[in-house]
């Protein structure tokens, strides 16, 4: 097995660069009891998708009217997100109210592998893996998985995949309720596979870009698949994917 971390993502762990990539300010702001339903936080201004916000992100709040709302919903885990909206579990909200002027709503990633490749996309190749993910993808592009094998595209969170949110015993998986998915583009055997993160990465060689490469394999691979041989037009699915950060190095 040939499991290899880029440069990008090994300095991205390394320091801990977590980044707000969403943050909402202001009046426009309201929270909302759902009651037996999500509890939610609406913008007028319909400006959360512009913002960055996505389903999984961790939320920040503060300055809230009531300062119970910045403790109970700092913390609380995005479900869904439309322009205007976002919800989280119920019975998260303290106290229903309009946000002031100077509310500030909030969310941040990228410090740890898990929101590093939040939204990511798994690309199946013929041939041969590169000597390291920091080279040019090599060989054909023959299946690209994705959540329920949805169209994916880099920047925006639709159909990219999850990890489980709660890693354990030094092993992060596949969100258990996604479907990784893919339909075969091109005809011919799987070689290796990149797991590339949700920002801009059209395969050319890069150190800064995150990137996991395996080998593919009927067994004993990185990434193990009944048969190897791909078919234009056949789905395939994975049933489970985990990464395991070594309890040591060194033999």
């Amino acid at each position: 097995m040939s499991l290899k971390l880029s440069q990008g993502l090994r300095d991205d762990m390394l320091g801990l660069k977590g980044t707000i990539v969403g943050a909402i300010v202001g009046a426009t702001l309201a929270f909302v009891d759902g009651g037996g339903s999500p509890d939610s936080i609406t913008d007028s201004g319909s400006g959360f998708l512009t913002a960055g916000f996505a389903p999984g992100d961790v939320l920040f709040v503060q300055g809230a009217t009531t300062p119970a709302n910045d403790t109970a919903i700092t913390g609380a885990v995005i479900l869904t997100v439309v322009a205007g909206t976002i919800t989280f579990a119920t019975g998260t909200v303290d106290t229903a109210e309009a946000g002031a002027a100077g509310t500030v709503v909030a969310v941040a990633r990228g410090g740890s592998m898990k929101d590093i490749f939040k939204d990511g996309v798994l690309r199946i190749y013929s041939g041969s893996q590169p000597t390291s993910p920091d080279n040019a993808a090599s060989g054909t592009l023959l299946l690209e998985v994705t959540e329920s094998g949805g169209t994916f595209a880099h920047g925006a969170f639709a159909n990219g995949l999850e990890f489980e949110d709660d890693p354990t015993e030094g092993e992060m998986e596949k969100a258990s309720g996604e479907t990784w998915q893919g339909t075969g583009l091109v005809a011919g055997t799987a070689g290796w596979f990149r797991f590339c993160a949700n920002p801009t990465d059209n395969g050319a060689a890069s150190t800064t870009l995150p990137r996991i490469d395996g080998s593919v394999g009927s067994s004993g691979a990185d990434l193990n698949m009944s048969s190897t041989t791909i078919t234009v037009g056949a789905t395939y699915t994975l049933d489970s994917f985990k990464l395991t950060l070594p309890e040591y190095y060194g033999a």
